[in-house]
């Protein structure tokens, strides 16, 4: 089995020479690539050992990190190959992110340089110049392009290995800063082939699964998970730049997908579209994703003719679980098994194990001899942080879920206080550390609340110094938009006379709304301006 992402690469790139590797749907109106995009494996060989030569000529090399703000451009998945080659550590740049957002990321990693696409040089240039670190910004329109000498010497001697950093990925966390999570070589390596073995109705074959993934490359569903598993089997990823409904059963035909990754909220609008020629004509075999309503689940596979695969995974845990063999319970949210390689406990706050059918929190581990084999590295500068995260042998992921007596789990609620909007998990405590430093608030709860079309929306809670004025609200967005991603800022926002604490100061967010139905009702909307700037 190889144990590095280059031992991997470079060997199917031999098997599997001529196999279609990458593909774009054509796109007019795209800055890059508008006519679409074909690399076979043989191709890409070629493009990452060109960017290794650039990267080994400038000096860059074993444990250097590199950010990359590429936006969903193909170069972005070639440069992590580059990278990987070279021992650099990969970091992603969330083109959505805000300058101060760029600045935290940039002190926390200690990257050695920047590489980005033009329409995002004002935004990083905007991060550095915040974040006061030097670290030189090279723009990249394909190829990369004649780098700086890299400031330092590569800090690491010897060869690459499976426990050698990969990636370093950003993920949020309740501490309200975004959490990096270090992943190495041998972890991303056994994500894909973890994946790609599932069986059931999850089938890779070479030379014919071609997966159609909207989803952004910095996550690490598309980046890692997917695209290794591409790797391992000979097989295509198709890349659009987003998800849009009005474009996804035209390009799904036009490339000729086989299958396809998705989140919940692309089912309702896929359902929703009045039917056309397009949703026809696709070759689409399964889909791969989470979130779907158990609802819309029968009525989808129905109308489409394809089953939608509901899995579990996260960043810091290689081995997704997968609803992928019969039979299906698509009328409930089951997420799958527990199979040799990853064990699984429902456990209360105390991590005792609770009954079967009985509401706790899911904690994983390998096994008992080595817990923490396929699992992530750590938290970048949060060892104490880690260790919790491991407490008792087991990797506390947050989420509330029942096994029943069959083993299979079912998904219930994220017991972290994270909100989960459109496939972007958002920690509340950051939205609400941002409301408290404007002058006007007193005290803020950020929560929660179900809405149709994005599984779940912002919505701010504020108890101000005085009576709000007249545009107060509107001054509040505005506060929360201009300094995080236009995805955090608040959905509805809400004035409230007081809001319940404990006798330690801590918010009770469950006691904020008392019996109302819908704590929506006497909030300002905002959701209409929450958009891409």
């Amino acid at each position: 089995m190889s144990t590095t992402i280059g031992d991997l690469f470079n060997a199917r790139a031999q098997s599997f020479a001529d196999n279609l590797f990458l593909q774009v749907p054509a796109d007019a109106d795209r800055a890059y690539h508008p006519g679409g995009y074909l690399c076979t494996f043989s191709e890409a060989q070629r493009r990452v050992d060109k960017m290794v030569q650039s990267l080994a000529a400038a000096g860059f090399g074993h444990g250097h990190r590199i950010a990359a703000l590429l936006e969903n451009r193909p170069e972005m998945l070639l440069l992590k190959l580059a990278l990987a080659a070279r021992g650099i550590s990969w970091v992603p740049v969330n083109p959505d992110y805000r300058a101060a957002e760029v600045a935290y990321l940039l002190q926390d990693s200690g990257v050695v340089l920047v590489l980005v696409v033009p329409s995002l040089a004002v935004l990083m240039e905007a991060g550095i110049s915040e974040s006061g670190v030097d670290v030189p910004m090279v723009v990249m329109d394909g190829d990369v392009p004649e780098l700086p000498p890299a400031p330092t010497a590569p800090p690491l001697k010897g060869a690459i290995s499976a426990e050698t950093e990969a990636s370093l990925i950003y993920t949020s966390g309740t501490t309200g800063r975004p959490k990096g999570c270090m992943l190495s070589h041998g972890y991303e390596v056994e994500m894909g082939q973890w994946y790609a073995s599932q069986g059931g109705l999850i089938a890779f074959e070479a030379a014919h699964t071609k997966v159609y993934c909207p989803l952004p490359l910095f996550h690490v569903n598309a980046a890692i998970l997917l695209f290794m598993a591409v790797i391992d089997t000979g097989s295509t990823q198709i890349i659009p730049e987003r998800f849009r409904a009005s474009a996804w059963w035209r390009e799904l035909s036009e490339t000729g997908a086989t299958a396809a990754h998705y989140l919940g909220i692309i089912i309702p609008a896929l359902m929703n579209r009045v039917p056309d020629e397009w949703e026809q004509k696709h070759s689409v075999e399964w889909a791969v994703g989470a979130g779907v309503e158990p609802t819309l689940h029968g009525p989808f596979e129905d109308r489409f003719g394809f089953p939608l695969i509901e899995v579990w995974g996260m960043t810091e845990m290689c081995r997704i679980l997968g609803d992928c063999h019969a039979p299906r319970q698509i009328d409930t949210r089951a997420m799958g098994r527990p199979k040799p390689g990853l064990d699984v406990r429902v456990v209360d706050d105390n991590d005792v194990e609770v009954p079967r059918n009985t509401p706790g929190e899911m904690v994983l581990r390998h096994s008992a001899e080595t817990p923490r084999k396929g699992a992530f590295s750590g938290y970048l500068n949060l060892p104490e942080v880690t260790e919790e995260a491991w407490r008792g042998g087991w990797f506390h992921t947050g989420d509330t879920v029942v096994m029943d007596n069959s083993d299979m789990i079912y998904f219930v609620d994220r017991k972290k206080n994270i909100i989960r909007r459109s496939g972007e998990n958002i920690a509340a405590a950051e939205i609400e550390a941002c409301l408290q430093d404007h002058p006007a608030v007193a005290r803020v709860a950020v929560v929660a609340v179900p809405d149709a079309m994005r599984d779940e929306e912002v919505m701010a809670c504020v108890q101000t110094l005085e009576t709000p004025h007249a545009g107060l609200a509107d001054e509040l967005f505005e506060w929360c938009f201009a300094r995080l991603s236009y995805f955090k800022a608040p959905g509805w926002l809400r004035f409230m006379e007081g809001i319940p604490v404990t006798g330690t100061q801590k918010v009770q967010k469950h006691s904020l709304f008392g019996d109302e139905t819908d704590p929506t009702s006497v909030a300002a909307d905002f959701r209409p301006r929450k958009k891409r700037g």
